[in-house]
């Protein structure tokens, strides 16, 4: 693979120079499903797949973009002094704002690039491919500019990127766990203090399946940033007599006293789904820990039930997919995951028992939805990285 990267990039940018390489990952999310706005506890780790870059400074201040993902759109072009968002230049507002955001943090680049990304993250299914390139493209900066930029700021930026650059109020959950992942560990990352505590992601015998609906969601036009409104239309009505900051700050007792607050049924379900959320995660770290796995996948399909039926962002795809999955044999428990709307799902699969899962949950699928659906056995890596030196041992 990174050869051929390396090949592609000499090919498009018409060098024989060797530039460096970069990785960021994907993610999946055990649980903890739209709540990082709402200040609470989500519990993410970094996936084998992601994103790949390489690259290289140019002499002027040009800045050069290729996806091998979507080969349509060419080499993209822009300046470094003009890194403002152009719908014409489609995925490459991405990098374009981390960059851009990077430069007014106070950070230096005085020289353009070239840079090639190539991506096996499926497009569109939910696994945060948009963070992945902004913090791959962060690292590369880091790199090939000597930066030094405090972890937790670039995740902070890489944010800023998807709030105020892109358009879409996404939390910090992607960004945190792509930048700081461990290999074979989850992370329970409380998103509203940045407190966060390395889980090891010991599942014996069994192994986490990420089925891809190949139902294509684009987050920028889903319900997601009116999901989020209804979350803090509901914290206002809630604050009227209650000091809390956020959602998750409440116990699910606490919100059953004061749930008459929220005037609106539509956002107390909204509520209700952020508060029980984060209670079913903090609960799922200790079954974890415990080697419960059996009431680790029931909290995983609790969490499943609440996003349908509470917050109203699974779909069809989605729920014909996890309700194969957690009726067959050898499965502890199955959800959607990302933010809905399409995407994909997980399941915690008996290791004996993946093959004539795949197949049989697919046949259930197929026959309703009328494609077929993808399956991917998610080994847990590291987080962003140079892996320069990685390829050439």
């Amino acid at each position: 693979m990174n050869q051929n990267l390396i090949e592609e990039y000499q090919n498009v940018f018409q060098t024989n120079s060797v530039p460096r390489q970069f990785f960021a990952p994907g993610r999946i999310n055990l649980i903890g499903e739209h709540i990082d706005y709402n200040g609470g506890h989500v519990f993410p780790a970094p996936i084998s797949f992601g994103t790949y870059v390489v690259a290289e400074k140019r002499s002027d201040q040009k800045l050069r973009f290729f996806s091998m993902n979507f080969p349509e759109t060419g080499i993209i072009e822009c300046d470094l002094t003009n890194l403002n968002f152009n719908e014409e230049h489609h995925w490459a507002n991405y990098p374009k704002g981390m960059i851009q955001y990077i430069i007014k943090s106070g950070h230096e680049l005085n020289q353009g690039m070239n840079i090639l990304y190539y991506g096996d993250i499926p497009n569109g299914a939910g696994l945060s491919s948009s963070a992945s390139i902004e913090i791959v493209t962060g690292v590369l900066l880091e790199g090939l500019y000597d930066l030094e930029i405090n972890p937790i700021e670039m995740i902070q930026l890489g944010q800023k990127v998807e709030n105020d650059y892109i358009g879409v109020q996404t939390g910090i959950m992607d960004q945190f766990v792509i930048r700081m992942g461990k290999k074979n560990h989850a992370i329970l990352l409380n998103c509203e203090t940045l407190e966060y505590h390395y889980a090891l992601l010991d599942l014996n015998d069994y192994n986490i399946i990420i089925i891809n609906t190949n139902k294509r969601r684009d987050l920028s036009i889903s319900n997601y940033n009116e999901r989020r409104s209804q979350c803090e239309q509901a914290l206002s009505d809630l604050q009227t007599e209650l000091s809390i900051e956020n959602l998750c700050q409440l116990t699910p007792d606490q919100f059953e006293t004061y749930k008459h607050l929220i005037k609106d049924a539509t956002n107390q379900k909204r509520a209700k789904h952020a508060v029980y959320e984060n209670a079913r995660t903090l609960e799922a770290l200790k079954k974890l820990q415990k080697a419960d796995l059996e009431g680790l996948g029931k909290l995983i399909n609790l969490s499943h039930t609440s996003l349908q039926d509470d917050y109203e962002v699974t779909g069809l795809e989605l729920d014909t997919i996890v309700s194969a999955a957690q009726s067959k044999e050898g499965v502890l428990g199955a959800r959607m995951i990302g933010a809905g709307f399409g995407g994909c799902a997980i399941a915690i699969v008996k290791k004996d028992r993946i093959e004539a899962f795949k197949r049989n949950v697919n046949e259930i699928y197929y026959k309703t939805i009328g494609y077929d659906a993808t399956f991917y056995t998610a080994s847990i890596g590291e987080g962003a990285r140079e892996i320069t030196r990685e390829c050439s041992k």
